[in-house]
């Protein structure tokens, strides 16, 4: 008996008419459908796949043990999600032995900030991998906005919004374009980063890119430092135009 293939399907930003072809193809085909979520809620990925999963199909709830309750610099955070994605990996494992194809569902791109990327690393050497590519998010929310990112020769930086506010000053300092990503509870930080680097009235804020309840409105105008998981801050470049 040969051993399944696992699929590592990009589902987009959330807006499911964003899937690719290929991506629906894999779903509805699949007999085995994995997803991350928090323990006790049906999660992001399965929400945006839900009309292409067959009733026929064995749906695998990969249930995070931690999400924002710890924070991230906390050794506690890492050894938590360590054992999840060893206890994860092996529940694919067993699926992928009996020779049963699994596609993990993933939010945005699989290779771009996704969890997939923590299994894929433990499993692609042991069984046969297929990366579907999705829309990233930030992609979805710089459409969203109408915002050009990049003319000429400008340079985007992509920035984690968990990093120290001094790094994502000076980071911000020197970039043409800029992506702040991991928005949420980091607001605070992000927005006075923007301000000491210079980039504050340029910046974009974008609240659930191509979902339900989109917001879209410039940094400046929002008057709380409260935002979503699913909140992106955007800097356009001002680089070379024809």
């Amino acid at each position: 008996m040969s051993a399944g293939r696992l699929y590592g399907v990009g589902l987009g930003p959330g807006d499911p008419e964003l899937l690719t072809v290929k991506a629906v193809r894999v779903i509805e085909t699949a007999p085995v459908i994995a997803f991350f979520a928090k323990s006790g809620r049906p999660g992001n990925a399965r929400t945006i796949a839900d009309r292409w999963i067959p009733a026929s199909a064995h749906q695998l709830l990969l249930a995070y043990p931690v999400t924002t309750e710890i924070p991230v610099s906390d050794p506690a955070y890492n050894e938590a999600l360590r054992a999840f994605y060893a206890e994860a990996t092996e529940r694919l494992a067993d699926e992928l032995a009996a020779g049963r194809d699994v596609a993990l569902l993933s939010e945005g791109d699989p290779l771009f900030y996704g969890s997939f990327m923590h299994l894929y690393i433990r499993l692609k050497e042991r069984f046969p991998v297929t990366i579907i590519p999705g829309v990233t998010g930030m992609a979805g929310c710089w459409s969203a906005a109408g915002e050009a990112m990049t003319w000429g020769d400008d340079i985007m930086t992509v920035l984690p919004g968990t990093l120290p506010q001094q790094t994502l000053t000076e980071r911000l300092r020197g970039a043409d374009a800029a992506v702040i990503m991991k928005v949420g509870k980091n607001f605070a930080k992000i927005r006075q980063a923007l301000r000491d680097s210079g980039h504050y009235e340029r910046a974009i804020y974008v609240e659930r890119g191509t979902m339900a309840g989109e917001k879209v409105m410039k940094l400046a105008d929002k008057a709380d430092d409260s935002a979503p998981y699913f909140a992106i801050v955007l800097v356009s470049g001002q680089g070379r135009r024809p």
